[in-house]
């Protein structure tokens, strides 16, 4: 479980390595957990211990949305003060991604 966790964290390293060195505006651990997704197939002997980790990480998601939930609490009447915007953009994004991802779907399908 351990060196799983190390590979986990060391895919996130690469990823904010990757990204401060090259400047991209995306974050390190997302650029990191595509490097991981395009590894996976070459790491055949910690498929089933990072599923043990995931599943260890997932069981305990809800802890992650404290500090969302107490942001959001302590920006309340910044939110309050620009709710259109930001309501346009959670639908114009969400309605893009399921676009999108439909699109894609039916293409790969074929």
């Amino acid at each position: 479980m351990l060196e799983a966790l190390a590979t986990l964290l060391a895919f996130q390293l690469l990823g904010e390595a990757i990204a401060h060195q090259v400047g991209l505006p995306v974050p390190g651990p997302v650029i990191g957990m595509a490097l991981l997704f395009l590894a996976w197939p070459w790491m055949a002997r910690l498929h089933e211990r990072l599923g043990s980790v995931a599943d260890a990480l997932l069981a305990n998601f809800g802890l992650l949305f404290v500090p969302a939930g107490v942001g959001v609490m302590l920006h309340a009447g910044l939110i309050a003060a620009w709710w259109a915007p930001l309501l346009l953009a959670v639908v114009a994004s969400s309605a893009i991604t399921m676009v999108l991802g439909a699109w894609l779907f039916e293409r790969l399908r074929r």
